[in-house]
């Protein structure tokens, strides 16, 4: 019987708050208003990161689980402010071509794959499109992208070693050059150089790909490695190896290998720290767990300012409530309620207000989510820890800012509550 009492006063509080709120629409909805903010600020953070994080783990399977990055300079957040005093992998050198091929060598490794990137001007007769973004790599490259060309194909081998002046091009920068016509043997100039058009790739959307400017929908070419080593203004310091153990090779066997290797070709003694950098998979999911990480509770600390704005609201609301039905109170209290009682109904009436506030920002948060994940490449989805959280913090805000009027509630002496007028 208790119980089923505790769920009536439950019902009641939740009619009060409904009262509240048309009588006092403003309080009420500022408080709504602030803890929906507080709960759509957690639940848009959730989504975008756990659909970031989604994105970032399918780029990074694309090159295969085993594989790492040589590169002059590591990856990570830290306070390199430009001096070689905080930065000393400022002064590392490149990698070069010759250690590229050494690596390439290795019994433990399947295929080293050479990148570089630049930028520059597409000219196709009338036709410019400024800004393009191009991956000059080596012929394997095919491997690590998963990339579907047609029509067309990629540059071979021989063409790679020969610096041949081909290129493949994604549907972005053909539709831009080319329209509807095709683009398979024509000659479009980069630099002032032409050069002929091979194949037209289409790319996967994806997180990495959005943010370096190899997304699908932006304009984008590749082209041999060797050709714009070569022939274009392209920036050598930058060349980095993507790394593919054979299989059954332990990748940490390969990436110690590949450590000797660059070790004994650069002449480090045995005291001296490594001037180049291997990064792995791991490294680069914990590189992205402390940015995202970092953006995350900044979130958190303005869901906080949102959820301190309805608090503040369910103080002044619950308050007034208090003094409006002290009367109520007095009379309840006389007819047998217990503290326990009338404190039990005013919480259940606060955490109503703020549970209205959390319904409104759970279904803002996963518009904006669906909205995201329709119209970019990020898969975001709301996940159920980021619900559960923005439905604990707002009943937590509704009980904790509430108590204090559901306190004074149940304090009110019966005797001078009903004489209140």
């Amino acid at each position: 019987m208790r119980f089923l009492d505790r769920v009536l006063m439950a019902f009641e509080g939740i009619g009060m708050a409904v009262d509240a709120i048309r009588t006092n629409k403003v309080r009420a909805g500022l408080t709504i208003a602030g803890v929906a903010i507080g709960v759509f600020v957690v639940v848009a953070m959730g989504a975008t990161v756990n659909g970031i994080q989604r994105s970032f783990q399918a780029d990074l399977d694309e090159f295969g689980a085993t594989s790492f990055q040589v590169r002059r300079r590591g990856i990570g957040i830290n306070s390199c402010d430009g001096s070689d005093e905080s930065c000393p992998d400022r002064r590392n050198p490149g990698i070069t071509l010759e250690e590229w091929r050494a690596i390439r060598g290795m019994p433990e490794v399947e295929t080293a794959t050479a990148w570089l990137s630049g930028q520059t001007t597409f000219d196709y007769r009338d036709r410019h499109v400024t800004n393009v973004g191009y991956d000059a790599q080596s012929p394997d490259w095919i491997k690590t992208d998963v990339a579907d060309i047609s029509p067309g194909r990629s540059f071979s081998v021989a063409e790679h070693d020969a610096a041949a002046s081909v290129v493949v091009i994604n549907d972005t920068l053909k539709n831009r050059l080319f329209g509807d016509s095709d683009p398979i043997g024509k000659q479009i100039a980069l630099e002032g150089k032409q050069f002929t058009v091979i194949g037209v790739f289409h790319t996967k959307a994806g997180f990495l790909k959005s943010m370096d400017g190899r997304g699908p929908d932006k304009p984008r070419a590749i082209l041999p490695m060797m050709t714009a080593y070569r022939h274009l203004d392209v920036w050598r310091r930058g060349l980095l190896l993507m790394v593919k153990p054979r299989v059954g090779v332990d990748p940490i066997m390969a990436q110690d290998g590949v450590t000797e290797l660059l070790r004994a070709r650069r002449g480090l003694k045995p005291g001296q720290p490594n001037n180049f950098a291997l990064v792995a998979q791991d490294r680069m999911l914990e590189t992205f767990d402390q940015l995202f990480g970092a953006i995350f509770m900044v979130g958190l600390a303005l869901s906080a300012v949102g959820l301190l704005v309805g608090g503040v609201g369910v103080v002044a609301i619950m308050m007034i409530s208090v003094t409006e039905r002290t009367r109520e109170i007095g009379v309840r209290k006389a007819l047998g309620a217990t503290r326990g009682t009338i404190l039990w109904q005013f919480l259940v009436e606060a955490a109503t207000l703020t549970s209205i506030g959390a319904g409104l920002g759970l279904l803002i948060g996963s518009g904006l989510a669906w909205a995201v994940r329709t119209y970019t490449p990020v898969p975001t989805a709301v996940p159920p820890s980021a619900i559960v959280t923005a439905i604990a913090a707002s009943i937590a805000t509704g009980v904790l800012f509430g108590m204090l009027p559901a306190l004074r509630a149940s304090r009110l002496d019966p005797v001078e509550a009903l004489r209140y007028e």
